[in-house]
């Protein structure tokens, strides 16, 4: 058994390839095969947002603070908030981030396919995060 306290893994900085902004990200839990959950807190300063992308078993996003974006392709961008949950499923395109003025914070769970929990894509343009 292996017992991990929240808060003593070491914080990274979001990858500018898959992020736009200033965006932390604390890891939760990644247990090793035959396990696939990842879990993470993510952090986004306002402005900051993920690049367009997709997760091959979908994705559960947890808000725990301040205010945020999620947009599917083709749909509307939709508000979240604390104590919002948000399923997106298998294969759905979408990106998620704070405001342009409010830091969010959520938790992203997220299942392992072939060793990968998400398929990244284009960054999101500032006009249509803006939009």
């Amino acid at each position: 058994m292996d017992i991990t306290r929240s808060g003593t893994q070491p914080s990274t900085k979001a990858p500018a390839d898959y992020f736009t902004g200033t965006v932390r990200i604390d890891p939760l839990i990644s247990p090793p095969e035959p396990a696939r959950v990842a879990m993470a807190q993510v952090t986004f300063e306002p402005g900051a947002r993920t690049a367009w992308h997709t997760h091959p078993l979908g994705q559960t996003l947890i808000v725990l603070t301040g205010c945020g974006w999620v947009q599917r392709v083709g749909g509307p961008k939709e508000t979240i908030r604390p104590g919002d949950i948000v399923w997106i499923p298998p294969g759905e395109k979408h990106w998620h981030g704070a405001t342009a003025t409010t830091a969010m914070t959520h938790i992203a769970i997220q299942e392992k396919q072939n060793g990968s929990p998400v398929d990244w894509l284009e960054q999101v343009a500032d006009t249509d995060y803006l939009a």
